[in-house]
């Protein structure tokens, strides 16, 4: 079982990954988080399937913080690439995407790439505050 939701800003995305990391009881199996410049694509990937109260909560709760998202033939492509253990710059050249963590949720590496963003600008763009 699958999600792909598209958020506004970092905020809700660290807000999305401190959930799956503490709050949720779900077998979280792959985490995808890619930055553009409108702002973040998240594909969660459980390892079984939820029940369908599980279910219906987790697409609540992704209701509220940004919107379902069906990812062009060229993002489907660096997802199943990414999926099928093709590595992270590797999919990052081939498909000009900004991969900014992938595999368990990671707080850090969402973290670390707003730091390094933002310093390189010299300035916070709204995407991500």
């Amino acid at each position: 079982m699958q999600y792909i939701y598209f958020l506004s800003n970092a905020s809700l995305t660290l807000r999305l990954i401190d959930h799956l990391c503490r709050d949720c009881q779900f077998p979280t199996s792959i985490v995808t988080v890619i930055h553009r410049i409108d702002g973040w694509l998240v594909k969660i990937k459980f390892s079984q399937e939820l029940t369908q109260a599980q279910h219906k909560d987790f697409q609540a709760y992704l209701s509220e913080i940004g919107i379902p998202y069906e990812p062009e033939i060229r993002l489907q492509m660096a997802l199943w690439s990414l999926e099928v253990g093709q590595s992270i710059v590797d999919v990052m050249r081939r498909y000009q995407l900004a991969v900014v963590s992938h595999g368990q949720p990671n707080y850090s590496d969402i973290e670390a790439f707003r730091e390094q963003f933002t310093k390189g600008l010299g300035y916070c763009p709204e995407t991500l505050a």
